[in-house]
């Protein structure tokens, strides 16, 4: 095991506006930030950070299953979650019976700080069109996995899926359910609000998808990035289609999509891979999408552990298979270090409970944090979503057993890889 060391640089620069007596009060965090923003080449230190978000949540909240995290450019954060994806008792003071809890609505924006700024979504709201945006598929359901002793595969759940901030600071999500099987059955939308929730627009119609042919409807859509030079949106699409598709950010008008490897997108079933056997020719599950400072797109290929990157044209650029994945593990997001060159990727490892380390110029795998259990710093629950801020804290979002968001913060390099 490495021994983690903050480097000297580190050190001195923090320890250097610290203790200056005729600087103005610098915030340590921040100096420390910008200290390691110009840091050596070396493995991030992270350490959880057990200040944000501030608790308790407003009127005693409580998260579900959290699907989705993102940051936007004030650095507020902002949780999509499953509210009725919780446990056993969970709402018993929305019930009356105690005092605790009461399930946060299905957004909600955090300050830098970790306070609430606002929440809100609802399956029930009046101002959504019939047969429109749904928060929830299953209201009402409460769900106890570990009492039950049932697998995630075994139980039908749904509710908005990818909740993702456009440069305008609107705020996108799709719609995702494993009820009834089938494109007949699933969501099949994408919806645009404002950063209050009021629906702008969406695209697509539930149990209408014809496959990944099909320009005006999705198949269960995770996730969205935005080029702000074409005012374009790139759309992973999904659990049932297999593709990257391309709107203009303003109308969702259809512009070009791509498959695995920048080939065209296929309905074929997925051939059973076996050990030894290549990378799949295909997209498995479409779960992520992240456009780099650089104008990359990386694509998470959930059930294939890997991730693609893509030119905005489609392209083919690369791939990587985070180290320690062989046979286990699945990629579900990626977030980038906040330094100007983005030297590092973290990858959201669902089933491992743990976030790979890579460098983003060759994808190597130098490290990782994070392990399965209870504790503050631990993963309980399947990780599901990552970002990170423009200081360099990274936030992992868990479900169903963790049902938590939490910090953690860059506090020093280890090494050189």
């Amino acid at each position: 095991m490495r021994q983690k060391i903050i480097t000297l640089a580190v050190i001195a620069v923090v320890t250097a506006a610290l203790s200056s007596c005729s600087a103005p009060a610098v915030d340590e965090n921040e100096a420390l930030s910008v200290a390691i923003t110009g840091a050596e080449e070396g493995v991030p230190i992270l350490e959880y950070d057990p200040t944000w978000p501030k608790r308790p949540l407003p009127d005693n909240g409580i998260f579900g299953a959290v699907l989705s995290v993102a940051v936007d450019d004030r650095d507020h954060v902002w949780v999509m979650h499953w509210p009725h994806w919780i446990g056993d008792g969970d709402d018993d003071g929305a019930r009356g019976v105690r005092e605790c809890c009461n399930p946060m609505p299905p957004v909600v924006e955090f300050d830098a700080t970790g306070a609430v700024v606002q929440a809100w979504g609802s399956a029930d709201d009046p101002d959504l069109p019939a047969g429109g945006f749904q928060w929830v598929e299953l209201p009402g359901h409460r769900l106890d996995l570990l009492a039950s002793r049932r697998t995630l595969a075994e139980v039908a759940h749904g509710g908005a899926h990818g909740l993702s901030i456009d440069p305008k600071g609107n705020v996108w999500a799709g719609t995702h359910s494993t009820e009834g099987g089938g494109r007949t059955n699933i969501f099949s939308s994408l919806a645009k609000f404002t950063r209050d929730g009021t629906l702008l627009i969406q695209k697509g119609k539930h149990g209408q998808s014809k496959g990944n042919a099909d320009t005006d409807n999705f198949a269960q859509p995770t996730q969205v990035a935005f080029d702000p030079e074409t005012n374009e949106a790139f759309v992973s699409d999904g659990y049932d289609n297999r593709r990257v598709i391309v709107l203009d950010a303003d109308t969702m008008a259809f512009k070009r999509m791509w498959g695995a490897y920048g080939k065209s997108p296929s309905d074929e079933p997925m051939a059973q891979r076996k050990p030894g056997d290549p990378p799949p020719s295909q997209f498995g599950l479409v779960h992520c999408i992240k456009m780099s400072h650089d104008g990359l797109l990386y694509v998470c290929d959930m059930s294939s552990r890997r991730f693609q990157v893509f030119r905005k044209d489609g392209t083919f650029v690369k791939e990587a298979f985070p180290a320690g994945m062989d046979g286990t593990g699945s990629v579900d997001d990626v977030a980038f270090s906040s330094d100007p060159e983005q030297r590092f990727v973290y990858v959201a490892d669902g089933q491992n409970r743990k976030v790979w380390i890579l460098r983003r110029d060759t994808l190597e795998t130098i490290g990782s944090f994070g392990h399965r259990g209870y504790y503050g710093g631990e993963f309980a629950g399947y990780i599901h979503g990552i970002a990170t801020d423009s200081k360099g804290n990274i936030y992992v979002g868990e479900f169903p057993a963790g049902n938590r968001v939490q910090r953690f913060k860059v506090i020093g390099f280890e090494g050189n890889p």
